[in-house]
């Protein structure tokens, strides 16, 4: 009976040391993703301008230890201000306006001590794609995809990274946006791993959301298009925080989810967050950051 129990403690001791040591590696192995719109330095913002709000922003992504996010609705001078104040990042990226430094920018920061830059480009959200500056179909204003091929010196997985930011009025432009980043994804080799972050100015419930995370045989289409998830959706850990992304300052009514993390098939989800830690007084920007915690496999 003793040398019986002393087997069985052995046992779950075995397996305990096991699991224990797997969340070790996973940990070790793990990124950070986030996506944050930081909403561009308008003078007019008031109390919510960028000069009151960039050290909350660093702070932000400081304190939740982001290694890759992706930005939406900065301009150039925003990014100085966070390569100055967060060396330990690099950026890529070029203003929508011009393929160059003028208008927003969809620009990917990265852990330089972690990433190894491989690829980047840039490609707009248009009928002319490579055309700077083009505006597509009937959206108000240029939007653009800016991408990158990684490897990632943890784990040794090379991998590629979109950003974008789709447009706020077009229905149709979101809705080709949407077809036009799922072909452009399809011409990567199954064999590296994407990440795509972005605001998309478009519920859940939207066909612009649905034409991003369908199935390829559920959209008919003959080309071999890669599967995409919400990463919330298959988190190991129930997601934390609000349900929406979009608040306005606070003032927005109703607030809504419009910023999402997507992954390949491969990918596992540790944990999804749509952050709001810094309370109802000042905030970083007018939308939450979402965070996901992802594994490469």
């Amino acid at each position: 009976m003793r040398n019986s129990l002393i087997f069985s403690l052995l046992a779950i001791s075995a397996i305990a040391t096991h699991v224990d040591a797997s969340a070790q590696t996973d940990s070790a192995h793990s990124l950070n993703v986030m996506s944050f719109n930081l909403r561009y330095n308008n003078p007019e913002d008031g109390v919510n301008a960028w000069p009151r709000r960039k050290e909350l922003v660093a702070n932000t992504l400081r304190f939740h230890h982001a290694d890759l996010i992706g930005v939406q609705e900065v301009l150039h001078g925003q990014l100085e201000d966070l390569s100055q104040m967060l060396p330990e990042f690099k950026w890529l990226g070029v203003g929508r306006d011009d393929g160059k430094t003028q208008g927003e920018y969809s620009a990917i920061l990265y852990r330089h001590a972690r990433f190894e830059l491989l690829e980047q480009g840039n490609f707009w959200l248009s009928e002319n794609p490579q055309q700077a500056g083009s505006v597509g179909w009937d959206a108000a204003i240029t939007r653009i995809v800016t991408w990158a091929k990684f490897r990632d010196l943890h784990s040794g997985e090379t991998f590629y990274h979109f950003n974008t930011h789709f447009d706020h009025m077009g229905q149709k432009a979101r809705e080709e946006s949407a077809k036009l980043l799922r072909a452009r994804i399809a011409q990567i080799p199954t064999k590296f791993q994407v990440i795509v972050t972005g605001d998309f100015n478009a519920e859940e419930t939207s066909a612009v959301y649905r034409t991003i995370t369908e199935e390829p045989a559920a959209q008919g289409k003959t080309t071999q298009l890669r599967t995409l998830k919400n990463t919330r959706d298959i988190s190991a850990l129930p997601h934390h925080g609000p349900l929406w992304t979009f608040h306005g300052f606070g003032k927005a009514q109703p607030r809504t989810r419009i910023d999402y993390i997507f992954v390949s098939e491969g990918v596992r989800v540790l944990r999804h967050a749509a952050i709001y830690d810094f309370g109802e007084e000042h905030y970083p920007s007018d939308h939450l950051p979402v965070l996901a915690e992802v594994l490469l496999e």
